[in-house]
């Protein structure tokens, strides 16, 4: 037997997918249970869908590293569209929530998990940008190729994949013994590096390398 947090969890989700109205009350009856039961769990209905949005994007986010930054990317890319094609109702929620100046909440986890694989990538020489930039643009051209990919009547693939490796060119390069190492590229490294082990480095210290790396990097 279910419990009513899983149940409203449960009600939100199936309203998102089949487009229905998700108000609290429709989302109370379908979930039998009464409004301040939703706000005890939830604090609001939007902290619901929120809550049930999290849920659904973590799930197709979250892969194992293979070892190979560029692989993990590229299958974290396709999964991304799938997850789309099958669930527009529900990426058009992720998505679809714009307001201008006010980052989504929503889809923090994407980046959170793009940030991680660019910095992995620092790790071994490959990125040309800081993570954190790198994230930003490959999920802007994710987003941007699955809703393309979700309104045309036959989705083009082939297109998908040839913006992937644009995107993914945009911000990597794969080290080979005649790619001369540039300042920015070795800062990256170095940064990825001692974020993951620090060493014998104090946290002041950690901090203000950091912070040159950084501006080494850009």
């Amino acid at each position: 037997m279910q419990n009513a947090r899983d149940r409203l969890l449960l009600a939100a989700a199936e309203l998102l997918e089949s487009g229905g109205t998700v108000s609290t009350r429709a989302v109370c009856d379908r979930a039998g249970v009464q409004a301040p039961t939703l706000y005890h769990h939830f604090g609001s209905k939007q902290g619901l869908i929120d809550t049930v949005a999290n849920h659904g994007f973590t799930q197709y986010t979250a892969i194992e590293s293979s070892g190979d930054p560029l692989d993990d990317l590229r299958e974290g890319w396709d999964r991304h569209v799938r997850f789309g094609l099958e669930h527009p109702s529900f990426y058009g929620l992720l998505y679809g929530r714009v307001e201008p100046g006010k980052p989504c909440a929503v889809t923090a986890p994407a980046h959170a998990a793009l940030r991680d694989r660019f910095t992995a990538a620092a790790a071994q020489g490959m990125l040309k940008v800081p993570p954190a930039d790198a994230a930003e643009q490959l999920l802007a051209a994710n987003v941007g190729i699955t809703l393309t990919l979700i309104s045309q009547p036959e989705p083009d693939f082939e297109l998908s994949r040839r913006v992937r490796e644009a995107a993914l060119a945009g911000a990597l390069h794969t080290p080979t013994t005649d790619t001369p190492t540039t300042r920015a590229s070795a800062a990256l490294t170095l940064r990825a590096l001692v974020g993951n082990d620090p060493g014998d480095l104090t946290p002041g210290e950690h901090a203000l390398l950091g912070e040159l790396l950084d501006r080494l990097a850009r």
